[in-house]
C-alpha cells in the first residue's frame, strides 16, 4: 500500500498538472451542455488503452482545462503515465532545448507518456520550428499513445491549417 501511494504521488508530480482536479469535484451545474456520461466514459481510461485522441473545443471558461486534467488524474489512478503541458510550455521546452541541441531528448519526453495533455492549442501563432515539433509529437503519438488537446479556436481553424 505504501509503495502504491508513493508511485501515485510520483506519477502526479511527473504529470505537472497546474492544479490537481477531480471528476468528483467538477461543478456539473456550471456548464450544463457538457455530456456527463461521455466525460465519465473518458474517465475510465479505456481510450488510453486504445491509443485514442481527444480534442476539447470551446470558448474560454467552459471547463476544458479542468476536465482534461481530471481525466489525466483518473488515468494516473489506473496506473497510466501522464504529462500535462500548455502549448506555451511545449514551445518553451523545445525552444530552450533547441538552443542546447537537445531536441531528441525533449521529443522523447513528449512521446513517452501513456497520455499527453496539451492545453490551449491555437491561442497564438507558434514560432516556425515549434510548430514543426508539435506536428512531430502529434503524428508520432497518433495511434500509438493517447493525446488530449484543448482549444478555444473553432475546429475549422485546425482543418484549414490556420493555427
Amino acid at each position: 500500500m505504501i509503495r502504491k501511494d508513493r508511485q501515485m504521488r510520483r506519477r502526479i508530480k511527473l504529470a505537472k498538472f497546474n492544479n490537481l482536479k477531480t471528476i468528483e469535484e467538477f461543478d456539473w451545474g456550471f456548464n450544463t451542455s457538457i455530456k456527463k456520461n461521455q466525460i465519465f466514459e473518458l474517465a475510465t481510461g479505456k481510450f488510453v488503452g486504445e491509443a485514442k485522441d481527444i480534442l476539447f473545443v470551446g470558448p474560454p471558461g467552459v471547463g476544458k482545462t479542468y476536465l482534461s486534467q481530471a481525466i489525466g488524474y483518473q488515468a494516473i489512478k489506473i496506473g497510466k503515465t501522464v504529462l500535462y503541458r500548455s502549448i506555451f510550455d511545449v514551445v518553451r521546452d523545445f525552444l530552450q532545448d533547441e538552443a542546447f541541441s537537445g531536441e531528441t531528448k525533449m521529443l522523447a519526453r513528449y512521446l513517452k507518456p501513456d497520455l499527453l495533455i496539451i492545453d490551449d492549442m491555437g491561442m497564438k501563432q507558434l514560432p516556425k520550428r515549434s510548430g514543426e515539433y508539435l506536428f512531430e509529437i502529434v503524428m508520432r503519438r497518433h495511434e500509438n499513445r493517447s493525446t488530449i488537446m484543448t482549444s478555444n479556436r473553432p475546429l475549422e481553424g485546425f482543418v484549414s491549417g490556420r493555427f
